[in-house]
């Protein structure tokens, strides 16, 4: 796994009137400060958005509705892990929230139509100076397409 990326399993905890999921807490190793939280939601299946990366933010991503695939590229040269690239699936019926360092590009494809995206970042985003590095979403080989197994 690229160093720094964390996926953490989430619980779903559950009574008769439904369920709470906490996504991230202050007092989660992961966690180094608060900046903003958006939601983002892709109409349709096979929406992809990325690649990016950022030298200020670390973002941290969960899934509220739906399924996604996303797909990490380290792209920092003195990183033990430089140009390995992760996948990872995450969806509301497997809850889990996936740490972004700084210096990873990342993107995310919806598996299922309305999927909803909750991402805490840590920064806030700064719309004259956006800290954000923008590639095509077909950069470093990756394939998007689903691999059937």
């Amino acid at each position: 796994m690229i160093k720094d990326v964390v996926l953490t399993p989430l619980v779903a905890h559950q009574d008769d009137r439904g369920y709470l999921i906490e996504i991230l807490r202050a007092s989660d190793a992961q966690f180094t400060k608060f900046g903003q939280v958006y939601l983002v939601g892709n109409m349709a299946r096979g929406t992809i958005r990325g690649f990016h990366k950022h030298d200020l933010l670390i973002d941290w991503f969960f899934i509220s509705h739906g399924s996604a695939k996303f797909a990490l590229y380290d792209d920092r040269e003195d990183s033990p892990t430089y140009k390995e690239l992760n996948e990872f699936v995450i969806s509301e019926r497997k809850p889990a929230v996936l740490t972004v360092p700084t210096g990873v590009y990342h993107g995310w494809m919806s598996l299922e139509d309305d999927t909803q995206l909750i991402s805490i970042a840590s920064e806030v985003y700064n719309r004259d100076k956006p800290d954000e590095y923008r590639v095509p979403f077909n950069s470093f080989g990756y394939d998007w397409t689903i691999k059937y197994k």
